[in-house]
């Protein structure tokens, strides 16, 4: 989205369209449905586990880790991913607003 457009739209909307783009590559689903089953910091597993390549894996990371939606703590050589709770909650709380908005089929539309 154009920065020069995004000011038209509510932060609601921004903040929705910037998590659903962060979240819409199944790598980062992949990588997050991994976090959350071990629910334990990961340090190198990641590229066994998803099946890619550690530069590939690693610019997930990056991505999710801007986000916020992950942490990131380094131990030796090695950096540790988890979930950041707060974040997540917080992500939890925006998408479940979106999706209570009330919709009503009415018959004959398309």
């Amino acid at each position: 989205m154009g920065l020069t457009k995004s000011e038209i739209f509510t932060e609601q909307q921004n903040q929705l369209a910037n998590l659903a783009k962060v979240l819409g590559h199944p790598a980062r689903i992949a990588i997050l449905q991994h976090l959350i089953k071990l629910n334990s910091c990961i340090c190198g597993d990641l590229v066994e586990e998803i099946g890619l390549a550690q530069p590939t894996i690693s610019q997930h990371l990056k991505e999710l880790k801007s986000a916020g939606i992950i942490k990131g703590n380094i131990e030796g050589t090695s950096v540790c991913y988890c979930i950041n709770p707060e974040k997540w909650t917080e992500i939890t709380q925006i998408f479940a607003d979106f999706f209570k908005e009330k919709y009503e089929s009415k018959s004959n539309c398309c």
